[in-house]
């Protein structure tokens, strides 16, 4: 079972990988993880099906970066706070994982965070239809994630698909999980 600790000195290796620079668009992903009896839980959110882009898809709580964000961990904090009402008092930041480019044009810097357990979600509606946690050593266990590859705009991207109950978590949300579980459990891969 994984432990914050394990994540703290993994994240602390991780943060020592310098940014390449890019074109594609700063924005910041928050990976709240929540401590509970039964172990680590990992906070997903689901997008509103009404959404121009990604409506529906399981998601992190995230989004651009805003010309008054200090930096992409603000970025991730706002964003958080602004989508599911938790407050940064509540929020831990354990450290960066390597930045994550995706086929729509963004260059995510994913935050992992420890969430304070007692934490209350206040949803905004209008971007996030639902809010759930799913357990971390479930999500990176190579078992539970499928590989395959895409074709888009004639690129071939490599795509994962966690599948959790009767939701699919795919995607740069998948593909950031995966990383993350490399980083922490680099022998299982």
């Amino acid at each position: 079972m994984i432990k914050l600790i394990d994540i703290e000195q993994a994240l602390q290796r991780a943060n020592q990988i310098t940014p390449k620079e890019t074109t594609l668009r700063p924005s910041a992903v928050l990976v709240p993880i929540v401590e509970r009896e039964q172990g680590l839980q990992l906070l997903l959110t689901q997008r509103s099906d009404h959404l121009r882009h990604h409506a529906g898809q399981i998601s992190f709580p995230g989004g651009s970066m805003d010309r008054t964000d200090r930096d992409l961990i603000h970025t991730a904090l706002r964003e958080t706070h602004e989508e599911v009402g938790i407050p940064d008092q509540l929020i831990n930041v354990l450290g960066k994982l390597p930045l994550q480019p995706t086929i729509s044009g963004f260059m995510i810097q994913p935050v992992v965070a420890h969430i304070q357990e007692h934490y209350e979600m206040r949803l905004c509606e209008d971007e996030v239809a639902d809010a759930f946690e799913v357990p971390l050593d479930f999500v990176i266990n190579p078992a539970n994630q499928s590989h395959s590859y895409r074709d888009y705009r004639g690129k071939r991207y490599s795509v994962y698909s966690i599948p959790y109950q009767k939701r699919n978590i795919w995607g740069a949300t998948a593909n950031i999980i995966v990383q993350f579980a490399k980083l922490i459990r680099p022998t299982d891969f």
